[in-house]
């Protein structure tokens, strides 16, 4: 068994006024990202929504701004995760029930795709940047990166799992190592 050691950090200020923006518990995980930790938040001393980040290397916490343009929080569900290669949004428009993902290149956000109507969760970016995700509750769709839907498999039989894996040349460790 592997000793784990909790070590405290001082951050600049004593008074973090963030709390946790959804009561989705899959986003409530944090993504890396960069060398970062990256969360949705809610900074309710300002009154909006940010991304919080946390630099491991440097232990330094900072804020990312959401779109501010075309992209209404309130009205959308939204999911923090990455696509490709860049840090993404993806958020959920309940008028007209399509999904939009969002990707920041550089320092600005860019709308890249909108998902035909359905309820939709990403779970895994294929190296062509091909999207695999949840489409309701029972069934896995995959969309290419011009968003059109080519794959799904649908669950009535049973719960699916996805699993995703890294190929490697290293051995996993056996039961004793764990």
């Amino acid at each position: 068994m592997r000793n784990i050691i909790w070590k405290q950090i001082e951050i600049e200020g004593t008074h973090l006024s963030y709390m946790n923006s959804t009561c989705d518990p899959r986003s409530k995980r944090g993504v890396l990202f960069n060398g970062a930790i990256h969360w949705l938040a809610f900074y309710y001393d300002l009154y909006v929504f940010v991304i919080v980040a946390f630099d491991l290397m440097e232990r330094k916490l900072f804020e990312i701004p959401l779109p501010d343009h075309d992209f209404d929080y309130q009205s959308r569900y939204c999911h923090l995760w990455v696509f490709g290669e860049f840090l993404s949004l993806l958020g959920g428009d309940f008028q007209n029930g399509t999904t939009e993902i969002w990707v920041m290149k550089e320092s600005w956000w860019t709308k890249t795709l909108v998902l035909p109507p359905g309820y939709f969760y990403p779970i895994y970016t294929t190296k062509n940047n091909d999207i695999i995700g949840k489409n309701g509750f029972d069934s896995l769709v995959k969309y290419n990166d011009q968003g059109q839907q080519f794959g799904f498999h649908s669950c009535w039989d049973g719960p699916y799992q996805a699993v995703m894996y890294t190929e490697s040349l290293l051995s996993l460790p056996d039961n004793d190592q764990v």
